[in-house]
């Protein structure tokens, strides 16, 4: 089973941006999210540890991986999309400064590149490499900690889903997912399941002492 996760909530001044390689920390909730999943997943024994190389998503993989003896792995390939010119800012600001490639970004979502970035096709041939990697060379249960857009990718894949649709996708902070590897096509077992959603299924078990 690949346990698919994103990081948790990321620090942040309320207004809507564009993020993709620009890094902000977690927020005290996100490190919180990262520390309920720790506990949940006390019990489950990894095969590998999984993580994207930026830094909220290297602290939320850092966190779950409390004492064990598995430590994450970072991976440049599932770092969030590359989106150029436009990461970090405002979205109202690209709509209103760029409105015909805001448009085009609408009509041609899997194949727009903002200037200097990445379109979400070049993302999913790049995350899927990884994921092709992972599953291949771990048996078991598999942990990866990723991005909001490499998870999408991901799972539109698996789900035989065009890209032009990925944004149906929910994929809240911390959430999880299951993709069933055992099955031949693999199977999403569960998908956008948030810490505040998973207190009544996933009974933590917390270490004493723990913060």
């Amino acid at each position: 089973m690949i346990y698919l996760l994103r990081h948790g909530e990321i620090e942040s001044d309320g207004t809507r941006r564009f993020i993709g390689r620009t890094d902000p920390p977690l927020s005290d909730r996100g490190r919180n999210q990262a520390r309920f999943w720790r506990d949940a997943f006390s019990e489950t024994g990894f095969a590998g540890i999984f993580c994207s190389d930026l830094v909220r998503s290297a602290d939320t993989a850092r966190i779950i991986s409390e004492n064990r003896a598995e430590k994450p792995q970072p991976l440049a390939d599932v770092r969030e999309i590359d989106l150029g010119e436009w990461d970090g800012l405002a979205m109202a600001q690209v709509r209103k400064q760029h409105p015909d490639a805001w448009r085009k970004r609408g009509e041609e979502l899997a194949a727009f590149r903002p200037p200097g970035g990445e379109s979400f096709g070049d993302l999913q041939a790049r995350v899927l490499r990884a994921f092709d990697r992972i599953a291949e060379k771990n048996t078991g249960d598999v942990l990866i900690v990723a991005h909001a857009g490499v998870n999408r990718v991901l799972l539109c894949r698996v789900l035989s889903m065009d890209l032009a649709h990925l944004f149906r996708l929910g994929q809240d902070y911390a959430c999880l997912n299951l993709i069933d590897t055992d099955r031949t096509p693999f199977r999403v077992a569960l998908m956008n399941m948030a810490p505040e959603r998973a207190k009544g299924i996933f009974k933590p078990r917390i270490r004493p002492g723990a913060p």
